[in-house]
């Protein structure tokens, strides 16, 4: 059996050589083979029973006639679900699991960043200049009401933080009948996402990039929400209209926006987004932690194992559903 592993881009999203290593022998029966670019991986994709890959396109697809099952390192798959792999045999897992409590770490560390303005101090900091008369504006999360757009395993460890910080919680999902968190109070169907932003003072989006999400949020959408009110994107970029964002963060429809995930990443130089005074950008780090690719790795090795007896796969992806 032949596994290719082509997991490559930015650091911290490109898989440690030694982590390859790691699995070579861990497996010593198996074949692995390390791609570092996608050239690497369109050569050695037609030999590949298994990929340990973040992305695959329609052409490696089609070279791939041996492929079976596909593990993203990541939690979201938008990326792999175009048409030709949705209607092939290929089964794709996820790492769904790994992030939750490093992200609500973040999305509870924006939420305060934005509420005690350290973002606006931080700034003033670089100019040497003493802004207390300027940071009128500081709230307490106690008590505030955060409503979370997905409630899935990131969403439930948001959900659980926020509680913990004396926050109220509210959330969507398709499933509102499924066991609720004690952690949530209201569970809204995505029909109801109105009445989500209009009651909440925080709003995060942790659902993943479907067809259904695609432009989640738009200047409608904002003009929903409180002008005290901000919005945390921790999911992907094309949950939101960017240039309506800028619109809007720009009039002060709402007071603020910590966005860790882009329409195009890396974020553009030229991107109005970094000037912003009321925005706060991180470069898609909110879901990496220091061990994260040992996790990533011993999760897929434990698949690797299931695959290997025939026994049922981990995190198996509905393709039609997108998650």
């Amino acid at each position: 059996m032949t596994v290719l592993v082509a997991i490559y881009g930015q650091h911290p999203w490109n898989i440690p050589a030694a982590h390859v290593g790691d699995l070579r022998r861990r497996f010593p029966h198996v074949t692995f083979t390390h791609a570092a670019d996608e050239g690497e991986l369109m050569a050695h994709i037609a030999n590949a029973d298994v990929g340990f890959l973040g992305r695959l396109k329609p052409p490696g697809l089609a070279r791939a006639r041996r492929l079976r099952w596909v593990h993203s390192p990541a939690a979201g798959v938008g990326s792999l679900l175009f048409p030709e792999m949705i209607a092939s045999d290929v089964v794709i897992t996820n790492s769904r699991g790994l992030h939750g409590s490093v992200i609500a770490e973040h999305v509870i560390g924006v939420t305060i960043a934005l509420f005690r303005q350290l973002h606006t101090a931080v700034r003033a900091q670089t100019e040497h200049r003493w802004v207390r008369a300027e940071l009128s504006e500081i709230r307490s999360l106690r008590g505030r009401r955060m409503g979370i757009v997905g409630l899935g395993a990131v969403g439930s460890a948001v959900a659980d933080a926020a509680a913990g910080m004396g926050m109220r919680v509210s959330a969507t999902r398709r499933s509102v009948n499924a066991l609720r968190p004690d952690s949530v109070e209201i569970v809204y169907p995505p029909s109801q996402l109105s009445e989500l932003l209009a009651t909440s003072d925080v709003v995060v989006l942790a659902a993943p990039h479907t067809e259904e999400t695609r432009e989640l949020i738009g200047s409608r959408e904002l003009r929903l929400m409180k002008p005290t009110a901000i919005l945390i994107n921790i999911a992907r970029g094309r949950l939101i209209r960017e240039a309506d964002l800028v619109r809007e963060l720009s009039r002060g429809t709402i007071a603020g926006a910590a966005l860790d995930v882009f329409q195009h990443e890396p974020l553009g130089a030229s991107s109005p987004l970094w000037d912003l005074p009321n925005a706060l950008i991180t470069p898609h780090t909110s879901g990496f932690r220091e061990d994260y690719w040992e996790a990533a790795v011993d999760l897929f090795a434990e698949n690797l194992v299931r695959f290997e007896r025939g026994e049922p796969l981990r995190n198996v992806v509905d393709k039609t559903a997108g998650y």
